[in-house]
């Protein structure tokens, strides 16, 4: 594992590049720092500077190498790289409320935006206007959309919002693609179709007085690398894996640890969850039983977890919990100081991850091995 602190600001979001040496990160600001891999260190080469407000969400396409970002300005930027600048492209979401989330689709010819507005826009470049535009999901949404992921075929879009709901869409369009064939979650797709939906039916919701039964908001959505399983994580700390073509059959598992932020499958049957614990976990599903077990806690290894650090490591921490005395709480033994808001594949795919990176509210980012975690703790076991 490898723990590298960007900035004493948290990371709010994320991206990556095709071949992993470059990685685009927001302070919390309405600024994206670009960071080179230099030897051990990462050197800052770009700042994307467009946006007035908070940048929520970033997206690195890997064979066009367009980054794609959102923020609570309401706009999204496509950014295109012209000699030694990145140049903007702004797209016209349509949406009165901040932007949450953006993922371009695998094919990258259009990407998606959740946002405030209780609506997804699906965005795609029109050709004959040298432009890009923008379709709008907004039915059955009643609320903010915090996570998006693409199903591996590019039409399904999963969404996990603010009404406790994780929901498959069909993002189809018909100008940039060609008509899709039958999956696992339906063959049905005209955009805007709902293939999925997660919690009590219409007919519940209404018998129980419109109130909401059960689960939390949505913080995390995946699609395993067949995308036939699709996993979410809640705030009431339970992971829930359905399975495409199984009636909406849905396997879940309360979890003792705090509000899970974020998830990624890491094979087919094993996922790597994190958030305010300040660590990743990791959860084991069994197919056959419908069942998800708790795997163990993906900790840290043992010379990050000592507690004779240096004087600067000391101030450091204290500025990051933002407290006046090493004593005012207990020292956290893990690579993380504070919560976890993203994860990503690094290494491999969905099928068989050999790492993957976090980045939190501490301003920093880690690597993690899967292989020497899975032989450097006992008792854990990938499968």
């Amino acid at each position: 594992m490898a723990y590298h602190s960007f900035l004493l600001e948290p990371i709010s979001c994320h991206a990556w590049n095709k071949d992993r040496t470059q990685i685009a990160l927001c302070p919390n600001n309405h600024d994206v720092h670009v960071y080179k891999k230099d030897g051990a260190k990462w050197t800052k080469i770009h700042e994307l500077k467009e946006h007035n407000g908070q940048v929520t969400g970033i997206d690195w396409a890997p064979d066009s190498n367009r980054i794609v970002t959102c923020g609570t300005d309401r706009n999204a930027y496509v950014w295109s790289l012209k000699g030694d600048v990145w140049k903007p492209t702004l797209v016209i979401l349509r949406i009165n409320r901040a932007a949450r989330c953006v993922r371009w689709s695998p094919r990258e010819n259009k990407f998606a935006v959740g946002s405030g507005s209780r609506l997804i826009s699906i965005c795609y470049f029109e050709q004959e206007n040298d432009w890009w535009v923008c379709k709008h999901i907004k039915k059955p949404i009643r609320s903010t959309i915090l996570s998006l992921d693409w199903h591996p075929n590019n039409v399904l879009l999963a969404a996990g919002s603010c009404d406790f709901k994780c929901r498959v869409f069909s993002a189809y369009i018909k100008e940039v693609e060609e008509k899709p064939g039958p999956t696992p979650w339906g063959s049905k797709m005209p955009f805007g179709e709902v293939l999925f939906e997660s919690g009590p039916s219409a007919a519940e919701h209404k018998s129980t007085g419109g109130e909401e039964v059960g689960g939390g908001w949505v913080h995390g959505v995946c699609f395993s690398q067949s995308g036939n399983r699709l996993a979410w994580t809640s705030h009431d700390s339970t992971l829930a894996i359905a399975e495409g073509g199984k009636s909406g059959t849905i396997s879940s598992l309360s979890s003792e640890t705090l509000p899970l932020l974020c998830v990624t499958f890491i094979t087919e049957n094993s996922l790597v969850a994190a958030g305010h614990d300040c660590y990743p976990v990791l959860f084991v599903y069994d197919g056959a039983k419908g069942s998800v077990t708790f795997g163990g806690k993906l900790d840290v290894p043992k010379q990050a977890s000592q507690k004779g650090v240096s004087a600067r490591e000391r101030f450091q921490n204290l500025d990051r919990r933002a407290t006046t005395s090493d004593t005012a709480e207990p020292f956290l033994e893990s690579l993380h100081k504070n919560s976890i808001s993203q994860i990503s594949v690094l290494g491999g795919d969905r099928s068989n991850c050999t790492k993957f990176c976090t980045t939190g509210m501490d301003g920093g980012m880690a690597i993690w091995d899967v292989k020497t975690l899975e032989s450097s703790m006992k008792g854990l076991k990938i499968v």
